[in-house]
This record gives C-alpha cells, structure tokens and sequence, in this order.
C-alpha cells in the first residue's frame, strides 16, 4: 500500500468571503466537504490541517481530522505561498508521526465539489504516469490565443498569447486548462525541494466544470450551494 499523506490548509483570514473554510454550506461547514471526501478515499491514515485558526482547527477535528500544530503568523500572511504551506505541513507531519511519507496529496478547502472518484483515479493516473507532482484542471472556456486580451501601459490591447496564423474560432486554437484548485499531488523529494508548481514531469488530471469550482466570493458560495442542492450525484453533496 503506498504511503500518502493528506493536507488540507485553511487560513483564517479569507478576504473575498469571511470565515470562509467554515462558512455553513448546504448545512456543512465548507471545509467538512474535503475531510469527508479524504476520508472517503480510503488513501490515508492522516488527514492534516494547516490552519492558524482556532475555530477552523475544532471543527475539522470535529468531522475527523488531525491538527496538532497552529500555522506561522508568516505562513498565514496574504503573501505567503501555497506551496511553502504544504511543504511545512508535510515537514510538520512528518516530525509529528515519525514517518516517512512517499507521497502527499493536498486537497483545496474551497473546492467541495470534487468527488471521492477525483481523488482516487487523480492519484492513480499520477503513479501510473510517474510524475513528479499533479495539478487538477477544467477545459478553459476562453482562450489567450482567441478572447484572452491584454491592456498595456500605454493603452494598447492585444491578445495574450499569439499564433503565426491568426484564429478565427476558437476552437482552433491550442487546447487551453484553467487550475481549478482541487487536487495537488507530489512527490516526497519534489515537494521538499521544489521552487515551482511546474516541473518537467507534472501531471494534469482533467475534471468537467460541474466539479472545479472555486470558492472565491459571496457569489461563488451560492452557486456552488445551489449545484450541491440540485445535484443527482451523491459523492458530491
């Protein structure tokens, strides 16, 4: 059995939605939605918290997680970047449970409507494959080669990227993925000493749009509220 990790780190000061990793959601708190999901998986033997607030830490022990350390003041700064923040929950861990971890899965608090599926088959894609690290994704539905425009200093648009044949529809430009913030896989060396999310090996797993939102905004908790209340499929209730 491989021996994999699960974090989930949930700061206490969201801008866009406050207190938003324990905002109630469908009657559960968000951050309840990936503790159950990891849980649900079957994958690990811990389910680690990285968080600096009190109220965040009760109540992702309530539904089953571990948090045995409170976040840096530092790491928990609107500045500070995820990747320093997984790599010091793996660290932490590690110390914690005197263990060796191959691999660690870190799952975004504020993406409930991955499934307990996206997990399972995001990592085995990834040992499949033999990546370094995995990043989840959605088909981008605007395009940097098409509708993706740029406002330059002195007032000049122009598209993002450009091709030497210019574009007339978009679906005729370059396949393009918008990060969706749900899944991050890695490595126990590569995330140890990793400076970038992209490597020569990195992974991408492909979730539809029904899956890969990101709460970000008043906005984004209701619609995602509604698609939860709407919802045939129970993995993501």
């Amino acid at each position: 059995m491989n021996n994999v990790l699960c974090t989930i780190c949930a700061r206490g000061g969201s801008k866009g939605v406050k207190n938003k990793n324990i905002k109630l959601l469908a009657g559960k708190p968000l951050i309840a939605y990936s503790i159950e999901q990891a849980k649900a998986s079957g994958l690990f033997d811990h389910i680690v918290i990285s968080t600096d607030s009190d109220a965040i830490a009760q109540i992702a022990g309530e539904y089953g997680a571990e948090v045995f350390f409170k976040r840096s003041a530092e790491l928990a700064s609107d500045t500070a970047a995820k990747l320093d923040v997984i790599r010091d929950a793996f660290q932490r861990s590690e110390s914690h449970y005197e263990n060796i971890y191959d691999y660690l899965v870190d799952l975004d608090a504020t993406s409930p409507l991955r499934s307990v599926r996206d997990i399972k088959d995001s990592f085995k894609q990834f040992i499949k494959n033999g990546n370094d690290n995995l990043i989840s994704a959605t088909p981008s539905r605007r395009s940097p080669y098409f509708n993706l425009v740029e406002l330059a200093e002195d007032g000049t648009v122009s598209l993002s990227k450009h091709l030497a044949n210019t574009v007339v529809r978009r679906q005729d430009s370059p396949k393009c993925y918008d990060l969706n913030a749900s899944i991050y896989i890695w490595k126990r060396d590569v995330i140890l000493n990793a400076k970038s999310l992209f490597l020569k090996e990195t992974g991408l797993y492909l979730m539809p749009a029904e899956r890969s939102m990101d709460i970000d905004s008043p906005l984004d908790l209701k619609v995602v509220e509604f698609i939860m209340r709407n919802s045939k499929c129970s993995e993501i209730k």
